[in-house]
């Protein structure tokens, strides 16, 4: 059960926004969205960023949704999971990688371990070791970033990727201190 009730489509308002949303969902509100409708400014601010963010970088999908998973995972989001899991598949990552991504809640220093060298990339683990870091610590290792920057290649792919991180865990704060359920 959610700590603050879902607006009901009744409830839900201002009407421009509700339909704004509506537009963006293919027509329906989700729980998120529900939540969200409590402070429409604040609903209207989301609505402009985080579709940006989802899809108006220039980093890679696979590298976005990687992020998007991890932080999920580490901050024990499983409505962000259950919504990204398969956006991760969709951009090419396997089902061994999303069930190694969703094991990393449980470990945090899971960047140098065989399993995942084996399951990801140097560019993946980079990435993963980054999102870890900022997640569960805020700061980042000098070596850390390092390996992200040389890794990616690109300072516009790094901060994308710092600014995907610190996105998704405000979303993964938000969904787990309010409760928000996945859609039955």
């Amino acid at each position: 059960m959610p700590r603050l009730p879902y607006k009901t489509d009744e409830e839900a308002g201002p009407a421009d926004l509700v339909a704004a949303i509506r537009q963006r969902r293919g027509g329906r509100l989700a729980n998120l969205d529900r939540v969200l409708l409590h402070s429409p400014a604040f609903a209207r601010g989301w609505g402009e960023m985080m579709p940006r963010v989802r899809n108006e970088l220039a980093l890679p999908p696979l590298l976005k949704e990687l992020a998007m998973c991890a932080v999920a995972a580490l901050n024990d989001a499983e409505y962000e999971f259950h919504h990204h899991g398969p956006l991760y598949l969709q951009a090419g990552g396997t089902q061994a990688q999303l069930d190694a991504l969703r094991a990393i809640g449980a470990d945090t220093a899971v960047a140098a371990d065989g399993d995942l060298a084996e399951r990801f990339d140097p560019l993946q683990r980079a990435a993963l070791q980054l999102s870890i870091e900022m997640t569960r610590d805020v700061k980042v290792s000098d070596a850390t970033f390092a390996a992200a920057r040389a890794a990616l290649g690109d300072d516009q792919h790094v901060f994308e990727l710092v600014g995907v991180i610190a996105a998704y865990n405000m979303v993964s704060r938000i969904l787990v201190a309010l409760d928000v359920q996945v859609e039955t």
